[in-house]
């Protein structure tokens, strides 16, 4: 049942991101950022952990979990440094996956050779 809640929460997910992209003339970019603001929402208003607990990695995968993630490690740094954390603890949080992400990236670069038009 846990792969069927994260198959549909998560394909609902992509509907409601797919329907702005199609339906709004708002640019994918800000719909990307407009999601990992609604994670921090929703785990700043206490919905997001529920709906982990519910939907699993359907969530968590896409851009609502990188936001709650954010959350949390702000949350986390504000306890443990104060008001200093509002600003370290979201990056802290994310470092090991936005560098792995530029790892990959640096690696992409270096294997495909671009070509021109």
């Amino acid at each position: 049942m846990t792969i069927l809640n994260a198959f549909w929460v998560g394909g609902l997910v992509c509907l409601i991101a797919q329907l702005l992209i199609s339906k709004t003339k708002l640019t994918p970019a800000r719909i990307l950022v407009g999601m990992v603001m609604l994670g921090v929402f929703l785990s700043g208003v206490g919905v997001f952990q529920p709906l982990k607990k519910f939907a699993g990695s359907g969530v968590t995968v896409p851009l609502l979990g990188f936001g709650d993630l954010m959350a949390q490690g702000v949350k986390e740094a504000i306890e443990k440094d104060g008001a200093l954390g509002i600003l370290t603890g979201g990056l802290t949080a994310g470092s090991a996956g936005i560098a792995f992400v530029i790892v990959l990236g640096v690696i992409g670069a270096l294997l495909c050779r671009p070509k021109e038009k």
